[in-house]
């Protein structure tokens, strides 16, 4: 059916295939073929491929496309591939690669401007330089410690799962970045100027303190923040955030909008000494709507103070979102601060709900 197509455009095959009927489609529809997606199903291929061409050696004779996309593919060795200077867009989902052989596939394809690979195994060490790279969002399975470096100018989204080592120097025009690490923890965090950062989100069980604060200290412009890490810590030790000065937080990251912030981050920010001697002048000037998950009952008095202060200062704020996630506690603390949560409700009920 497929020999059967001239001038074939599009071509998405989800049933099995071999690498001699992949090779006789390719031939028929090189010219014309520019978007091609298939489902390899070769992550349990042991044996060696027939004549020593594989599945994904094939993809090689279609050069014109500019959107490839493959499901399941293993490619621990390097594809032999001469190069797709048109390709735009490059998905690899549920593949397994040595680091050599990812490096290989990327620098044949030197005019990225999308890259996405989830769920991806086998992965250490990730250098990507691809001066058209736009979108990129990476899913790394393991431990959580391989290390990644992205090099290109005109970056503007980041995702990136499964990593402890990150360096992004060129971030001019990076808009949009996140990062999580659920496995392993976030070591080192090394960017560029973060000045048209406009969302970030930081997400895993354990960060190093100093990767947190430079990122918070970088992204001054931001206007979307969410954050749910649990614990800071250099190695095996997990230790609670260190105080962070609700003024100064909020002085620093002036554009901010919306605000989603989980159990950790808000302890930090409710530290007794942060909302003393506040100016008269202080005021969270773009703030409309916060999130904040609450998991203890530790600190209640303060943590009220903290709630009431985003509702006074942030004059523009319009929702506030409570949620009470998992609290425990063996002693009436936790009943009387969620009564206490619920009068705030109560008193704010135009902007507070609670969940």
């Amino acid at each position: 059916m497929v020999l059967s197509v001239e001038q074939l455009e599009e071509l998405v095959v989800y049933c099995s295939f071999s690498p001699a009927g992949l090779t006789s489609w390719l031939a028929a529809a090189q010219q014309s073929l520019t978007s091609l997606e298939l489902r390899m199903d070769s992550l349990g291929e042991h044996e060696s491929p027939l004549d020593g061409v594989s599945k994904t050696d094939c993809i090689n004779l279609a050069k014109n496309l500019n959107s490839l996309k493959l499901w399941g593919a293993l490619m621990t060795e390097s594809p032999k591939w001469d190069g797709f200077e048109k390709l735009q867009t490059l998905e690899i989902v549920g593949a397994r690669f040595e680091d050599d052989s990812l490096s290989s596939a990327l620098q044949a394809c030197p005019n990225l401007t999308n890259l996405l690979l989830l769920g991806c195994d086998g992965v250490r060490s990730v250098s990507i330089e691809l001066p058209l790279l736009e979108q990129c969002k990476l899913d790394f399975y393991g431990d959580g410690n391989c290390s990644l470096s992205v090099l290109s100018s005109k970056l503007r989204s980041l995702e990136v799962q499964g990593c402890g080592w990150i360096r992004v120097p060129e971030t001019q025009c990076l808009a949009s970045l996140s990062i999580s690490n659920s496995a392993g923890r976030v070591y080192k965090v090394d960017f560029g100027k973060l000045s048209s950062l406009e969302f970030l989100s930081i997400r895993g069980i354990q960060w190093c303190w100093d990767a947190i604060s430079k990122t918070l200290q970088l992204a001054t412009e931001v206007k979307h923040l969410f954050m749910k890490v649990e614990f800071t810590g250099d190695y095996e030790t997990l230790h609670p955030f260190p105080a962070i000065n609700f003024v100064d937080f909020f002085n620093s990251h002036q554009k901010l909008e919306k605000f989603d912030i989980h159990g950790a981050m808000f302890a930090a920010l409710c530290q007794r000494n942060s909302l003393k001697n506040v100016d008269s002048s202080f005021e969270i000037p773009c703030l409309t709507e916060v999130v904040i998950t609450v998991r203890s009952p530790l600190n209640a008095e303060q943590k009220m103070c903290t709630l009431e202060s985003l509702v006074k200062y942030g004059r523009r704020l319009e929702s506030m979102v409570i949620k009470i996630l998992q609290m425990k506690s063996n002693h009436s603390s936790a009943d009387d601060f969620f009564e206490e949560i619920c009068k705030f409700s109560h008193l704010h009920r135009k902007i507070v709900r609670i969940e």
